[in-house]
């Protein structure tokens, strides 16, 4: 059993680009489907798309290697079950001078930190990418 749905995802993620794995299969959720999607519109995943069988559902995602070495050097879960971690929208962080992305769970749903600075939104941060 799973404890944590997300850190397990973001483990697949690293684990298989530390092998050079071109794409991962992994349980389907709305919540790990959403922090895909950012991953894809920030340039850090080629592709991320939802796969039914037999009932079952599985996330697919691409994953994206600049000269055979991986686009994300850094991604690290902030926010764990044991330990909640929220900010104020004034406080929300800069991941490598602005080169990578937090990804922050806020009441509009989740969105980049750059995103939530915009729209002047705190929230949970869920994890950091760069």
């Amino acid at each position: 059993m799973i404890i944590d749905p997300i850190s397990d995802m973001l483990t697949r993620i690293r684990n298989a680009q530390a092998v050079r794995k071109a794409e991962i299969v992994l349980p389907f959720s709305v919540m790990k489907f959403h922090i895909g999607k950012i991953l894809e519109q920030e340039g850090f995943v080629e592709k991320v798309e939802e796969i039914e069988e037999e009932k079952m559902h599985f996330l697919r995602l691409v994953l994206k290697y600049d000269h055979r070495k991986p686009v994300i050097r850094l991604l690290k879960r902030v926010s764990k079950p044991g330990r909640r971690v929220y900010t104020k929208a004034t406080d929300l962080p800069r991941i490598m001078s602005d080169m990578g992305i937090a990804i922050i769970s806020t009441p509009n749903g989740l969105m980049t930190n750059k995103d939530a600075r915009v729209r002047k939104l705190g929230g949970e941060i869920i994890c950091e990418v760069a």
